[in-house]
Protein backbone atom coordinates (compact mmCIF):
# COMPACT_ATOMS: atom_id res chain seq x y z
CA UNK A 1 0.00 0.00 0.00
CA UNK A 2 2.91 2.32 0.91
CA UNK A 3 4.32 1.72 -2.23
CA UNK A 4 1.36 2.41 -4.31
CA UNK A 5 0.72 5.81 -2.57
CA UNK A 6 4.45 6.52 -3.19
CA UNK A 7 4.20 5.49 -7.43
CA UNK A 8 0.99 7.57 -7.08
CA UNK A 9 2.60 10.46 -5.72
CA UNK A 10 5.08 10.58 -8.06
CA UNK A 11 3.14 10.31 -11.19
CA UNK A 12 0.86 13.35 -9.94
CA UNK A 13 4.37 15.71 -9.64
CA UNK A 14 5.22 14.14 -13.29
CA UNK A 15 1.60 15.24 -14.42
CA UNK A 16 1.84 18.67 -12.84
CA UNK A 17 4.77 19.28 -14.42
CA UNK A 18 4.10 18.40 -17.90
CA UNK A 19 0.45 20.95 -17.05
CA UNK A 20 2.79 23.64 -16.13
CA UNK A 21 4.28 23.69 -20.04
CA UNK A 22 7.83 24.18 -18.65
CA UNK A 23 10.35 22.87 -21.45
CA UNK A 24 13.50 21.53 -20.61
CA UNK A 25 17.44 22.25 -21.99
CA UNK A 26 19.98 19.74 -21.70
CA UNK A 27 22.37 19.13 -18.96
CA UNK A 28 25.47 18.07 -17.98
CA UNK A 29 25.12 14.22 -19.47
CA UNK A 30 22.21 14.44 -21.53
CA UNK A 31 20.32 15.30 -17.74
CA UNK A 32 17.83 17.73 -18.55
CA UNK A 33 16.65 21.00 -16.16
CA UNK A 34 13.11 22.73 -16.15
CA UNK A 35 13.01 25.79 -17.43
CA UNK A 36 9.58 27.70 -16.92
CA UNK A 37 8.21 29.81 -19.68
CA UNK A 38 9.04 33.63 -20.11
CA UNK A 39 12.25 33.43 -17.86
CA UNK A 40 15.41 34.80 -18.79
CA UNK A 41 16.58 30.88 -19.33
CA UNK A 42 13.93 30.36 -21.63
CA UNK A 43 15.04 32.95 -23.55
CA UNK A 44 18.51 31.66 -23.76
CA UNK A 45 17.02 28.58 -24.74
CA UNK A 46 14.25 29.76 -27.43
CA UNK A 47 15.58 32.78 -28.72
CA UNK A 48 18.85 32.85 -27.76
CA UNK A 49 20.47 35.99 -26.15
CA UNK A 50 23.44 36.71 -28.21
CA UNK A 51 24.43 37.63 -31.96
CA UNK A 52 27.92 37.57 -33.09
CA UNK A 53 29.57 40.07 -34.99
CA UNK A 54 32.37 39.92 -37.70
CA UNK A 55 36.11 41.16 -36.94
CA UNK A 56 36.07 44.89 -36.68
CA UNK A 57 32.00 44.98 -37.77
CA UNK A 58 28.71 46.28 -36.55
CA UNK A 59 26.65 45.08 -39.25
CA UNK A 60 24.75 42.30 -38.32
CA UNK A 61 25.50 38.49 -39.65
CA UNK A 62 22.25 36.35 -41.54
CA UNK A 63 22.56 34.24 -38.80
CA UNK A 64 22.72 37.41 -35.76
CA UNK A 65 19.34 38.77 -38.13
CA UNK A 66 17.89 35.33 -37.30
CA UNK A 67 18.54 35.37 -33.55
CA UNK A 68 17.05 38.37 -33.00
CA UNK A 69 13.78 37.65 -35.27
CA UNK A 70 13.63 34.74 -32.45
CA UNK A 71 14.19 37.22 -29.82
CA UNK A 72 11.34 39.28 -31.19
CA UNK A 73 9.27 36.39 -30.80
CA UNK A 74 9.73 35.50 -27.56
CA UNK A 75 9.81 39.44 -26.37
CA UNK A 76 6.07 39.85 -28.21
CA UNK A 77 4.66 37.05 -26.05
CA UNK A 78 6.86 37.54 -22.87
CA UNK A 79 7.73 40.87 -22.88
CA UNK A 80 5.28 42.86 -20.55
CA UNK A 81 7.03 40.97 -17.98
CA UNK A 82 10.31 42.53 -17.97
CA UNK A 83 10.41 46.40 -17.76
CA UNK A 84 13.73 46.79 -19.84
CA UNK A 85 16.19 45.00 -22.42
CA UNK A 86 19.62 45.91 -22.55
CA UNK A 87 21.81 45.25 -24.67
CA UNK A 88 25.62 44.78 -24.38
CA UNK A 89 27.69 45.08 -26.42
CA UNK A 90 31.16 43.59 -26.38
CA UNK A 91 34.42 43.72 -28.82
CA UNK A 92 37.77 41.39 -28.68
CA UNK A 93 40.93 42.02 -26.80
CA UNK A 94 42.49 43.79 -29.64
CA UNK A 95 42.70 47.06 -29.98
CA UNK A 96 42.51 50.29 -27.65
CA UNK A 97 40.29 50.34 -24.86
CA UNK A 98 38.60 53.51 -26.20
CA UNK A 99 38.23 51.91 -29.29
CA UNK A 100 36.20 48.49 -28.25
CA UNK A 101 34.11 50.69 -26.34
CA UNK A 102 32.99 52.78 -29.55
CA UNK A 103 32.55 49.33 -31.40
CA UNK A 104 30.63 47.81 -28.66
CA UNK A 105 28.28 50.44 -28.36
CA UNK A 106 27.51 50.65 -32.45
CA UNK A 107 27.09 47.15 -31.93
CA UNK A 108 24.41 47.31 -29.22
CA UNK A 109 22.91 50.51 -31.43
CA UNK A 110 22.50 47.85 -34.05
CA UNK A 111 20.98 45.36 -32.14
CA UNK A 112 18.55 48.34 -30.81
CA UNK A 113 17.62 49.40 -34.11
CA UNK A 114 16.96 46.08 -35.34
CA UNK A 115 14.68 44.91 -32.36
CA UNK A 116 12.74 48.88 -32.72
CA UNK A 117 11.99 48.14 -36.20
CA UNK A 118 10.60 44.77 -35.59
CA UNK A 119 7.67 46.73 -33.22
CA UNK A 120 9.99 45.81 -30.13
CA UNK A 121 9.31 49.34 -27.61
CA UNK A 122 11.79 51.39 -28.27
CA UNK A 123 11.70 53.23 -24.44
CA UNK A 124 12.14 49.51 -23.60
CA UNK A 125 15.57 48.97 -24.81
CA UNK A 126 18.96 50.22 -23.30
CA UNK A 127 22.40 49.93 -24.53
CA UNK A 128 25.67 49.75 -22.84
CA UNK A 129 28.70 49.09 -24.03
CA UNK A 130 31.58 46.79 -22.33
CA UNK A 131 34.65 47.08 -25.25
CA UNK A 132 36.82 44.26 -24.16
CA UNK A 133 36.80 44.44 -20.27
CA UNK A 134 34.34 41.22 -20.30
CA UNK A 135 35.22 38.89 -22.43
CA UNK A 136 32.91 35.60 -22.78
CA UNK A 137 36.33 33.65 -23.17
CA UNK A 138 39.12 34.32 -22.71
CA UNK A 139 42.06 33.75 -25.28
CA UNK A 140 44.60 35.45 -27.70
CA UNK A 141 43.42 33.50 -30.89
CA UNK A 142 40.36 33.76 -33.25
CA UNK A 143 37.90 31.21 -31.81
CA UNK A 144 38.33 33.44 -28.35
CA UNK A 145 38.03 36.61 -30.62
CA UNK A 146 34.53 35.40 -32.14
CA UNK A 147 33.17 34.47 -28.89
CA UNK A 148 33.90 38.36 -27.93
CA UNK A 149 32.85 40.02 -30.73
CA UNK A 150 28.78 40.10 -29.91
CA UNK A 151 25.92 41.61 -28.26
CA UNK A 152 24.03 40.44 -25.64
CA UNK A 153 20.27 40.90 -24.85
CA UNK A 154 19.56 40.84 -21.16
CA UNK A 155 16.01 41.11 -19.45
CA UNK A 156 15.90 43.24 -16.29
Amino acid sequence: MKLSIKILGAVAVMLLAAACGSSTTPGPEGATASVAPGTPGHFQQVAGDRVYFETDQSTLTPDGRATLDKQVAWIRQYGDRYQTFMIEGHADERGTREYNLALGERRANMVRTYLAAQGVPAAKLRTISYGKERPEVVGSDEGAWSRNRRAVTVLQ
